[in-house]
């Protein structure tokens, strides 16, 4: 199943995919629920149908079902061709992202002459980035004005589903109600002079993020390792890897962020950058006016986001 938050003239509204090849469509999940199931009180947003329903989102399984036939005209459609996508969370409460793939890891270090810690292999580490800074595809990500070094990087991102609190990696797991590309944008000169002390990229990275285009359950997206993801950059590929590639497992690191703390519903949770996954380890940047497409396929879809400077070249 498929989900996402479209822009509507009546604000940003939760949507799943109805139908497929040409006779699909993404659905307001709100209207069919209240129209083919009777329920007037599901919510309109993915947050709030998250905290509902929790991971199995059945409202929307429930809608697809109803919806078998035509689309009553009382429920709000959008054509694939006609839909505008918001983030499919637009402002969760928090935003994790993890560093899982050692061949990234060992490529970025690399370039600052340091060896993998070996730390690594014992936490699966992650630093708390801005959780409103969220962009959705098709959006600009506004870097800095005076960064140099702009760069994208290519990721995957859980959405969780359930509250979590000090669990178990098999009940972590569990909690995730969906996947969906990010692109953890990064401005790399600032990020280079901020880490040198010690508390992580922040201003290199809080500034955007692309998120979507939307949500895949985790019964639709299968293996994991059957994952492969793409980056293009104004129509070449810069960067291709698996998912599978991963060093530890999503329960793992869910379980080691969330010890003594708490997650919710909505919260987001990136995998970090696969490997040879951003300009840094490749040596080239990114320009103002740049079009980069993270690729997930035909399960995940193309998230796009167009490089600016804030204040500066539109």
């Amino acid at each position: 199943m498929r989900l996402a938050t479209v822009r509507d003239r009546k604000g940003l509204r939760a949507a799943v995919l109805t139908g497929r090849g040409t006779g699909a469509c993404w659905v307001a999940i709100a209207d069919a629920a209240r129209v083919a199931l009777g329920d007037k009180r599901c919510p309109e947003s993915l947050v709030g149908l998250l905290a509902r329903d929790g991971p199995r989102l059945e409202t929307p399984r429930l809608v697809i079902e109803a919806l078998a036939g035509e689309t009553p005209r009382e429920v709000q459609r959008w054509t694939l061709t006609e839909v505008r996508f918001a983030p499919p969370v637009p402002e969760p409460g928090a935003f994790l992202d993890f560093y899982s793939f050692e061949g990234h890891v060992r490529a970025a270090r690399a370039r600052r002459g340091l060896d993998v810690p070996p730390e690594w292999f014992k936490y699966p580490a992650y630093y708390r980035s801005n959780h409103r800074s969220f962009v959705g595809a098709g959006d600009e990500a506004l870097f800095p004005e005076s960064e140099s070094k702009m760069d994208y990087e290519l990721e995957l991102a859980a959405v969780l589903g359930a509250p979590l609190a000090s669990p178990t990696p098999a009940a972590a797991e569990a909690a995730i109600a969906g996947y969906c590309l990010l692109n953890d944008w990064s401005a790399r000169a600032i990020q280079r002079e901020v880490m040198a002390v010690g508390l992580g990229p922040n201003k290199g990275k809080d500034f955007a993020t692309s998120l979507g285009p939307w949500l895949v359950t985790p019964d639709e997206v299968g293996e994991m390792s059957s994952v492969e993801l793409a980056a293009r950059v104004n129509g070449e590929e810069w960067s291709r890897g698996s998912v599978g590639s991963m060093h530890w497992t999503w329960g793992e690191m869910l379980a080691f962020a969330g010890e003594g703390t708490r997650f919710e519903p909505g919260d987001v949770m990136g995998s970090g950058t696969l490997p040879g996954g951003c300009g840094l380890e490749l040596g080239r940047f990114l320009e103002v006016g740049d079009v980069v497409e993270l690729d997930g396929g035909e399960r995940f879809g193309v998230l796009t986001g167009t490089v600016r400077r804030r204040g500066g070249q539109r």
